[in-house]
């Protein structure tokens, strides 16, 4: 460890000093820890950051004056719907998608640094229950549809496959230069390699999208698969949810998916900033961190030889997407295949907006560049515009749900996540005074830096046309404790009508467990409850209260549009897998 006079000299080369002030004060431990801390902290990487937040937050608010002019929606070629476009062709997409399943080029990856304190809880959210039947947990459907999938496309190609799952983090420490590359869950993980996990469920139809999975109290018979297909995971997780997550998991059994194919790696943490440039003390012995936005993946990816891993398992594909979103699809087959057969670099799916004020984020065009405008960047005229045929002009709404080739995410990590801008967030952060008391502000007084996953869009060669469409649907699951209670329970109950509508469409009955009360949803905007959403009313709507904005944005079956951006280098030839040789 370097010595405190070491440690001097390096902060006063980054103007940031004063974070050793109140060091002569500190018992051997607390002040060996802030040694360590202030040690990870790269000089000039930390003076930039601190300029950098201190000039972007003093940057006038609001979205450029000009914006309006630059704004175009995306062009219908690349928007559409698949539930009214040709059945063939979206089976052809997901024929595809299966496809690249059962060769294990298809992985899934999980942003899940969220803690779960707006909605009242300290864990993690996807530990969070919201309410169904079986009490189950956002990690546990998430695993069991991944298990659900693996199914599919094994019995399709009876060949025995793998999607990773792998699951960002926070960091571990306070990070502003890369940290060791390596595995955040060793206790966890027996190897990074990877082995076809064996034991699978025979199939069968659940009211809530996934398998039935035996609770912790009680067992199932497991059925095995000549040919179990197995996808591989990752997961990123954060300084607050790794510890709690690794646990989870383990306790649970990796909810029997092979915990060699479950990757936990963290992304970095970088100082909040005061507004004059000074890194904030958390306490006298603690920099004030905060993780740097969904949009570390990039980094973070390098960072942990995430990509190296994916190349030695065979991964060519990622989807991407948040912990809060209940009804995602996990490796879905048509979003996969889609993008594939477009040989796109990167694809989203949105939403289409239900009313202009919805509070989520715009995919458009500025100055003819697809990105991500966020709704507090677009005026209440034009987020009113309506197209010819009468819907919202600018209505793709943005979910946080992609996908990406490994090529692509590549050139993201190695070239491009330099040139990404952080955005500004405006926080009330814990701090100390100046005679070291602890001080919980009232109102905002720290600055926050981040990025976001869908800020690598323009970067992306928009060349290749594609649209997409799916009935799916979105339920974030993060209100704020006040304002949404009972809406947790609400996204839950989001499962269940879902479900119950694909089971009715194969002729199934739907089966409700014993268990608490199916929740009610809340009531949407001008009085109508958010499922199914098919409709959207014509004229603009008086603005909502947020817990209604969220249940209108989130809790219905959604028709979907995908969006992709095509690279250069096409597909390459595909080896084709052997038809079945057994019924399924």
């Amino acid at each position: 460890m370097a010595s405190e006079a070491d440690l001097r000299a390096r902060l006063q080369r980054a103007s940031q000093e004063h974070l050793l002030r109140f060091c002569a004060e500190l018992a051997p431990e607390p002040r060996a820890a802030l040694l360590a801390q202030l040690e990870a902290l790269e000089p000039e990487a930390l003076r930039q950051h601190c300029q950098r937040a201190a000039a972007a937050c003093a940057r006038p608010p609001g979205p450029p004056s000009d914006l309006a002019a630059r704004l175009q929606p995306l062009p219908p070629e690349r928007v559409g719907s698949a539930t009214e476009g040709d059945p063939q062709t979206r089976r052809l997409w997901e024929e595809e998608g299966f496809h690249q399943i059962a060769l294990n080029r298809v992985a899934v990856l999980l942003l899940a640094g969220g803690q779960g304190t707006r909605l009242g809880v300290t864990y993690p959210k996807g530990m969070y229950q919201v309410g169904l039947p079986s009490q189950k947990t956002l990690y546990q459907l998430q695993a069991e549809r991944i298990r659900r999938v693996e199914q599919l496309a094994g019995e399709r190609y009876g060949t025995r496959c793998t999607v990773p799952w792998c699951a960002r983090l926070h960091s571990l420490g306070p990070r502003v230069i890369p940290p060791t590359p390596t595995c955040v869950a060793p206790a966890l993980l027996r190897t990074r390699t990877g082995t076809p996990a064996q034991p699978q469920t025979e199939p069968s139809p659940h009211p809530e999208g996934g398998l039935p999975f035996p609770s912790a109290r009680g067992t199932r018979p497991f059925a095995r698969l000549a040919q179990p297909c197995l996808p591989c995971r990752y997961i990123m997780t954060s300084e607050f949810t790794l510890g709690p997550t690794a646990k989870f998991f383990k306790e649970h059994d990796f909810f029997h998916l092979d915990p060699n194919n479950v990757i936990m790696f963290e992304q970095r943490m970088l100082p909040a900033v005061s507004f004059d440039g000074r890194a904030i003390l958390e306490r006298k012995d603690k920099v004030a961190m905060a993780p740097d936005g969904n949009g570390g993946l990039y980094s973070a990816l390098e960072d942990h030889q995430i990509l190296e891993d994916m190349e030695r398992r065979g991964v060519e594909f990622v989807h991407v997407y948040c912990v809060d979103n209940i009804l995602v699809r996990l490796a879905d087959p048509v979003f996969i295949g889609f993008c594939v057969l477009r040989g796109a670099d990167c694809g989203a799916k949105v939403v289409e907006k239900a009313y202009p004020e919805e509070p989520v984020g715009v995919v458009c065009q500025v100055d003819g560049v697809p990105q991500v405008v966020e709704y507090s960047e677009i005026s209440p005229e034009v987020a009113q515009l309506r197209a010819p045929g009468g819907g919202l002009l600018y209505n793709a709404g943005n979910i946080c749900n992609h996908f990406f080739t490994r090529d692509f995410l590549r050139t993201v990590t190695r070239e491009l996540e330099p040139l990404l801008q952080p955005h500004v967030a405006v926080k009330k952060v814990p701090c100390v005074d100046e005679h070291g008391h602890p001080v919980k502000p009232l109102q905002p007084n720290g600055i926050k830096m981040e990025k976001f996953v869908f800020d690598v869009l323009p970067f992306a060669n928009c060349q290749g046309p594609g649209h997409l469409g799916q009935h799916v649907g979105s339920a974030a699951v993060s209100p704020a404790p006040q304002e949404l209670r009972g809406l947790p329970s609400a996204a839950g109950g989001g499962v269940l009508p879902t479900q119950e509508r694909r089971l009715s469409r194969q002729g199934q009955p739907l089966h409700i467990p014993a268990g608490p009360a199916r929740p009610a949803l809340p009531v949407g905007p001008a009085g109508r409850r958010p499922l199914p959403g098919r409709t959207r009313d014509p004229a603009p709507r008086a603005a909502q209260p947020a817990w209604q904005h969220r249940a209108s944005s989130h809790l219905r079956d959604l028709t979907l549009g995908v969006i992709c951006w095509r690279g250069t280098g096409g597909i390459a030839a595909r080896p084709r897998i052997p038809a079945p040789t057994h019924p399924g």
